[in-house]
């Protein structure tokens, strides 16, 4: 297979890794609190052939003497895009919308037995019965303990009314009291380029021995008493459709481009067998 065949072989199928990334957005413009996936992409290993030897060919000349072979691009990496999407008021109680960039949600997941703290934009909260229904917890709509500044939100049965006030602050009624049950732990990403998507809507923190970052270089707790979200209300995704129908033809152009490479190549490659 010659270099040419290669290096469009090499980029088709860092190119499907693309539309793959596109059609998870388009996915997702309805699911609340998505955050846009952004693919960037880098160049494989190039080698500079030089072809010309007389000094005067370098005069005037904006480019490099010679010819540039390269290997092809790779999916440098998956960054997500943390701009706010729109608000909807819902009026319902336990709907909430981060009002912040970066702010995110703590929620707390279990998987083959390790808890693991990771983060959403999604504010839609729910609440689950525990200690055999003589409490409800905060969760996600996947049951999953949204955490406040002390661990899971556990709230004892038996009141009338529940609020989460903007600065994260729940509070119940009971009867004529007021009390407040616990705050929502809203966590800042300094560098949200550092957070993995775990699915489910959710990012989670990276290996930080092999990046050489502190945890609190990427995440920080947000300054208390400031208001953070909107009650009775949901962020919609902020997925821009209009650009990700442009980025698939683009995409796909430029796909359909290296496939037809390939495929001049082989005849180019027939015909000179032909030739022998």
């Amino acid at each position: 297979m010659s270099r040419t065949m290669i290096q469009a072989a090499v980029t088709m199928n860092q190119l499907q890794n693309k539309l793959d990334l596109i059609g998870n957005n388009m996915a997702n413009s309805q699911t609340t609190g998505y955050k846009t996936r952004q693919a960037d992409f880098s160049s494989l290993l190039f080698q500079q052939i030089n072809n010309m030897t007389d000094p005067a060919n370098a005069e005037g000349r904006l480019t490099p003497d010679g010819v540039r072979v390269g290997s092809g691009a790779k999916l440098g990496s998956v960054n997500i895009d943390l701009a706010p999407g729109s608000i909807t008021e819902t009026n319902r109680t336990l709907d909430t919308a981060l009002l912040g960039e970066n702010h995110l949600y703590q929620i707390q997941v279990t998987e083959n037995g390790n808890a693991e703290t990771r983060y959403t934009r999604d504010g839609s909260f729910y609440l689950s019965p525990v200690n055999n229904n003589q409490s409800v917890m905060l969760t996600t709509k996947d049951g999953n303990p949204v955490m406040g500044e002390n661990g899971p939100i556990v709230i004892e049965e038996g009141f009338d009314a529940i609020n989460i006030q903007p600065d994260g602050q729940i509070t119940v009624k009971r009867g004529n009291q007021t009390e407040n049950t616990g705050n929502l732990a809203i966590a800042e990403a300094v560098r949200p380029r550092l957070l993995e998507a775990t699915g489910e809507n959710a990012f989670r923190m990276p290996n930080l021995d092999e990046l050489g970052f502190n945890f609190n270089e990427i995440i920080q707790a947000v300054a208390p008493n400031t208001d953070v979200l909107k009650s009775g209300a949901l962020e919609h995704s902020n997925v821009d459709i209009s650009k990700q129908m442009t980025d698939m033809i683009s995409t796909q152009r430029s796909y359909q481009f290296n496939s037809r490479t390939i495929s001049m190549s082989d005849q180019m490659m027939g015909l000179v067998n032909q030739l022998r």
